[in-house]
């Protein structure tokens, strides 16, 4: 860690300590905080040469880390940062133009991080504690938050943050890209056009969630379209007639789960034209495949269903628990059909 770094994270303190100390932050706008930040910024720098670019960098961050997150917050900011990988206080990694590096940046402390990731959580309605270590959330942006806590993070608070473009992908940019061509784009288009159920499978990173938020706009305006999520981050701007619904985890006592399989079960009852699953890992693959067979998806309401599965190994796994189920469901059919009348 430089010296200039050392110099500036004593200063964010001492001015912080100092506004926490003389203000009533209870009774201050935002904006009110902010002018009274940056006037004490100007009064505890006026005796040395600071430029403009690093007097509103140490403004942002005490005003963040009092109404915000805190080095979070610049990060975030930065449009061209597309990953964040937090490894305890102290490590910090971004993905930026393709590439992984280290900042020269860190938290303040683990306790201060730990307050972070309680506020990020706590902002969709969900909690991370030692009885519930792992939570996938996200930011009120639409970025994708997964957040692990020791003592499963052995490293310290460990939080990864995947960032979505601001402008939604559409299918003319993934042909300008040369991503698809205009052939396989109008195959796609008359395939959603006609209602068919279409699978997306890809690796981590691969694009499936960006591939999916561009093929929705073939979506008819005026149908009712359901989305069911584990974290909600698709970006569906066309559909008038949307219902999205994420999944919760269970609370501190071991109740109140809500799953993918619940959802899409309920979802059946809500007049859906299509139904939009983001992502298939486990027992709900049996439900899926069951209304589809049985003629939820296709003679009640003409539905549509987006399935998005991170590998194929991950598919195999849920072929087997599938095949597991088919064969416990035949067995229970075979017994009852063998029962006396």
């Amino acid at each position: 860690m430089d010296e200039y770094f050392e110099r500036e994270q004593r200063l964010i303190a001492e001015i912080k300590q100092y506004v926490s100390e003389n203000f009533p932050l209870s009774q201050m706008s935002d904006e009110e905080l902010e002018g009274k930040v940056e006037e004490v910024v100007q009064q505890k720098t006026s005796g040395a040469y600071v430029s403009i670019e690093q007097r509103l960098s140490i403004v942002r961050q005490v005003y963040s880390s009092i109404r915000g997150f805190g080095l979070l917050d610049t990060i975030i900011s930065d449009d061209t940062i597309t990953e964040v990988m937090i490894n305890g206080h102290e490590n910090v990694f971004i993905e930026k133009n393709g590439k992984v590096v280290k900042l020269d940046k860190q938290f303040e402390s683990q306790r201060r991080l730990e307050d972070i990731i309680q506020r990020v959580v706590g902002l969709a309605g969900r909690e991370v504690n030692q009885a519930n270590p792992i939570v996938d959330t996200r930011l009120p942006d639409g970025s994708r938050v997964n957040v692990v806590l020791p003592p499963i993070a052995l490293c310290g608070p460990t939080m990864t943050i995947r960032k979505f473009s601001k402008t939604p992908m559409t299918i003319e940019r993934l042909i300008h890209y040369g991503s698809l061509t205009r052939e396989i784009a109008d195959k796609l288009e008359l395939l959603v056009k006609a209602k068919y159920n279409i699978f997306i499978c890809g690796g981590t990173g691969s694009g499936k969630t960006t591939f999916l938020n561009a093929l929705s706009n073939y979506i008819p305006r005026d149908e009712r379209v359901i989305t069911i999520e584990d974290s909600a981050e698709l970006q569906i701007t066309k559909v008038d007639n949307l219902v999205s619904m994420e999944t919760r985890n269970a609370n501190s006592a071991g109740t109140g789960a809500i799953t993918i399989r619940d959802l899409i079960k309920s979802s059946l009852r809500m007049r859906p034209e299509r139904i939009v699953v983001g992502e298939v890992r486990g027992g709900e693959a049996l439900d899926m495949l069951q209304a589809m067979n049985t003629g939820h998806l296709v003679r009640a309401s003409y539905q549509q269903c987006f399935l998005s599965s991170h590998t194929i190994i991950r598919q195999r796994m849920n072929v087997r628990k599938l095949g597991e189920s088919v064969c416990s469901s035949m067995r229970n059919i075979y017994r009852q059909v063998s029962l006396p009348v």
